[in-house]
């Protein structure tokens, strides 16, 4: 059992907090057991697991299964995994994975999002977690938004990141024209647009633009877009979060769907 602090494993998974450090060793930590188990159902590689003997007691068949699942398994002492997780309370198991297995290319079908320069982690955890279940095709986010692999990222999705296609975009304009070339039509959030968000016709295949939670959608993404939408909302409130602008959207395009297959 692992208890020292000084250990390498144990420091360089502590190294993981930092989004350079994620970057460069092209892995990311899971904390948690409903985390591990979605890395285990949806079959995703696991580098290294570390638990405590009291989790490892009470879980030994997702021990069994997560065990086997990684290059390499450690029972450690509770201090050295609070000393890993970036939680306060972590719940006894933290797992890293690497970067590269998953996320890469996003279908030109459907109904996607991208996210311009949003910082939140909590609010793009979110907005990956409603749009799995809205049924979305997938997800860009702008290199200046929050690193994907951010671990509040990972936890405010509940296991939803493993399930839809997330990308970064290096560069959001041109990604913007690739889809508009495949005949998506893009939509972008403005606060003093004409029409309102139900006034679209989302049955087309469409890619929703959302922009920082302060600033909005860049000029340049607005001029992009082919429509622009409003949400209604009273006078003396001046935005929605972000996530829940999402949500609105996706499933106003969902009920579109379903109505439309009615018989």
């Amino acid at each position: 059992m692992l208890t020292s602090l000084q250990n390498p494993l144990v420091k360089q998974l502590r190294k993981l907090r930092s989004a350079k450090e994620r970057q460069e060793q092209g892995l990311f930590l899971l904390e948690g057991t409903h985390l591990i188990q979605e890395a285990c159902r949806a079959k995703y590689p696991i580098e290294t697991v570390c638990c405590t003997p009291e989790w490892q007691s009470s879980n030994q068949l997702l021990w069994q299964q997560v065990s086997q699942q990684a290059k390499r398994g450690e029972v450690v002492s509770e201090d050295v995994l609070k000393a890993i997780a970036t939680t306060v309370q972590p719940d006894g198991i933290v797992a890293t994975a690497h970067r590269s297995s998953h996320h890469t290319q996003i279908p030109h079908s459907g109904l996607a999002l991208a996210l311009e320069n949003v910082q939140d982690p909590g609010n793009v955890g979110t907005i990956i977690r409603t749009a799995t279940a809205a049924g979305a095709s997938g997800l860009w986010l702008s290199a200046d938004s929050v690193d994907m692999y951010n671990p509040k990222v990972l936890r405010a999705t509940a296991g939803q990141w493993f399930r839809l296609p997330i990308a970064v975009s290096s560069n959001l304009s041109t990604t913007i024209k690739e889809c508009q070339q495949t005949g998506v039509q893009v939509i972008a959030t403005l606060a003093d647009a004409q029409l309102t968000y139900w006034e679209v016709d989302w049955l087309r295949p469409s890619l929703i633009l959302l922009g920082n939670e302060g600033a909005g959608l860049s000029v340049e993404a607005v001029a992009q877009s082919d429509l622009c939408v409003k949400i209604p909302q009273s006078a003396e409130v001046e935005s929605l979060n972000v996530a829940i602008a999402a949500a609105l959207m996706l499933y106003e395009a969902q009920r579109q769907q379903r109505f439309s297959t009615t018989p």
